[in-house]
C-alpha cells in the first residue's frame, strides 16, 4: 500500500502568509489613524545563543513603546520556549502572540509579556 507522508507547510522567508495578512490589514488601518508610528514585518531578528535565532513577525511602533508580535495558527512547544526565551532575554520591548481563531472570534492573545 502507498502511503502519502503529510509534510506541513513552512513559512517561506520574508512572504506573509494568510493571517499575518489579515494583521498587516489592521496595522495599516492603525497606522492610518495615528494610533502607531510604523510598523515592520519580519525586520529584526534576535540570537538567543549560538545558532540559535528568532525573528517575531511584526515590530510595531508606538509613540511610548515597541511591540513585538507572533502570530500563531496553532502553538508548537519549541515556539513557546523561544518566545519566552527572547522576551526575557530582551525585556526592553512589549511582546505579545496572537491567534485568529475564526470570523466569529476574531483574534485573541496567547500570551503577552
Amino acid at each position: 500500500m502507498n502511503r502519502m507522508k503529510i509534510i506541513p507547510r513552512r513559512h517561506v522567508k520574508g512572504k506573509m502568509n494568510k493571517h499575518e495578512q489579515m494583521y498587516a490589514t489592521i496595522l495599516d488601518a492603525m497606522l492610518r489613524a495615528g494610533d502607531i508610528c510604523a510598523y515592520h514585518f519580519e525586520s529584526v531578528r534576535f540570537t538567543l545563543a549560538p545558532n540559535t535565532t528568532y525573528t517575531p513577525d511584526f515590530m510595531v511602533v508606538y509613540p511610548d513603546r515597541i511591540e513585538l508580535v507572533e502570530i500563531k495558527g496553532f502553538l508548537q512547544e519549541d515556539a513557546n520556549v523561544k518566545f519566552k526565551a527572547v522576551a526575557d532575554k530582551f525585556p526592553y520591548f512589549s511582546w505579545k502572540m496572537i491567534r485568529y481563531r475564526n470570523k466569529t472570534e476574531g483574534w485573541t492573545t496567547v500570551k503577552e509579556l
